[in-house]
C-alpha cells in the first residue's frame, strides 16, 4: 500500500532526527511547515499523494501563505516565514526523489529573497554602560557581569552559552571549543575582562552542577526546562534586557544584539570578513557581510576626507 504524504512527512522527520542529527526545535519548525502543506493538499486535491504535488498546487500555496495572517497580531506572514515554508518544502521533495518516490522536482521550488534586516549593535559607551550596569558583588551580579563579558567576548548565540558546562571552559588559555549551528564545532576566544569575571563568578560557586551558567541554589529551585539549574535562554534574554534598561539604552537589545556588537567591533578594529566568518561559526561568507554597514562607513570616510579636495 503507498503512503501518503503524512506518513512520509512522518518519515522525513524521522530522517532529519536520526541521520542527519538536526535540533529538535529545526524538527519542530519543519513539522509545523509540512503540516500546513500537507494540509493544504489534502484539502485540495483527491488524494494525498507525492504525486499530487505540481506546481499549479504549489502556486495555489503560495498565494495561500501570502494570505495568511499571524494569530494575536492580524500581521501578515512575512517574506521570511514564507521562504521557511518554501524552504521546508523543497528539502522535502529532495527527500522523496532521494527515496524515489515521483514527486515534482525540488528544482522548481524557488525561493525568494528575504529583505534585508538593519544590524542593530552597540556602540563603545553603550556597551561599556551595559556592562557596567552588573556591578554588585552577589553571586548573581557576577553571574550577570560574566554572561555579558562572555556575550560580547566571544560573540556566542544564546544558545550556545546555555549549552556551556563548566569543565568545557579553559581560562588559563582563554579559549573553549562550543557546538554551533548544524552541529559544527568551533573554537572561541576570551578576553581578559571575560577571563576575569567567569573567575569571580566561579569562586562563588557552591553548587555542583556542571552547566556554567545557574540560577541561584539557595532557591532550590531546578530550571524545569533543563532538568537542572542551567539557565534556559529565556533566562539569559531576561537578564541582558535587564541591564540593558539599567543602564539606560533605548534601543532593544537581547543577546544576539551583543553577536552584532562583537561582530561589528572586531571588523571596525581592521579585523578581514573571512576570520570574523570562522569566529561567528558563519557556514556561508554572505551570512557574515550583514556586516558590511562597518566597512561601507570606512568608505564613506575615505570618500570624505579624499573626493573633492583640490591639489594646493
Amino acid at each position: 500500500m503507498a503512503k501518503d504524504l503524512y506518513d512520509l512527512k512522518m518519515e522525513y522527520l524521522e530522517y532529519l532526527e536520526s541521520e542527519l542529527h538536526r535540533s529538535q526545535k529545526t524538527i519542530q519548525n519543519y513539522d509545523h511547515y509540512l503540516e500546513r502543506f500537507v494540509d493544504f493538499v489534502d484539502t485540495h486535491c483527491q488524494s494525498c499523494d507525492p504525486g499530487d504535488i505540481t506546481m499549479d498546487i504549489v502556486r495555489k500555496y503560495r498565494v495561500f501563505l501570502n494570505r495568511q495572517t499571524v494569530p494575536h497580531t492580524g500581521e501578515p506572514l512575512s517574506i521570511a516565514t514564507q521562504n521557511y515554508h518554501a524552504i521546508a518544502l523543497r528539502n522535502f521533495l529532495k527527500y522523496l526523489a532521494k527515496n524515489d518516490i515521483p514527486t515534482l522536482s525540488a528544482e522548481k521550488i524557488d525561493i525568494g529573497k528575504n529583505p534585508e534586516q538593519p544590524v542593530t549593535f552597540l556602540e563603545d559607551d553603550e556597551i561599556i554602560r551595559l556592562i557596567s550596569a552588573a556591578d554588585g558583588s552577589d553571586v548573581s551580579s557576577l553571574r550577570d557581569r560574566a554572561i555579558l563579558e562572555l556575550l560580547f567576548s566571544a560573540g556566542l548565540r544564546v544558545s550556545e552559552i546555555v549549552a556551556l558546562d563548566r569543565e568545557s571552559i579553559n581560562l588559563d588559555r582563554q579559549e573553549f571549543s562550543v557546538r554551533g549551528k548544524g552541529g559544527a564545532v568551533r573554537i572561541v576566544f576570551i578576553s581578559d575582562a571575560a577571563k576575569k569575571a567567569l573567575e569571580l563568578y566561579l569562586n562563588r560557586r557552591t553548587d555542583i552542577d556542571p552547566a556554567l551558567f545557574v540560577r541561584d541554589s539557595r532557591r532550590g529551585r531546578k530550571d524545569t526546562e533543563s532538568g537542572g539549574l542551567r539557565l534556559t535562554t529565556r533566562s539569559i534574554q531576561r537578564i541582558v534586557k535587564k541591564y540593558a534598561t539599567k543602564a539606560g539604552i533605548v534601543k532593544n537589545v537581547h543577546p544576539h544584539t551583543l553577536r552584532h556588537t562583537f561582530a561589528t567591533d572586531l571588523l571596525h578594529n581592521g579585523a578581514d570578513i573571512r576570520s570574523v566568518q570562522a569566529m561567528l561559526g558563519h557556514a556561508n561568507i554572505t551570512t557574515t557581510q550583514v556586516y558590511t554597514h562597518v566597512t561601507n562607513k570606512g568608505l564613506k570616510d575615505v570618500h570624505k576626507k579624499f573626493h573633492g579636495k583640490k591639489n594646493t
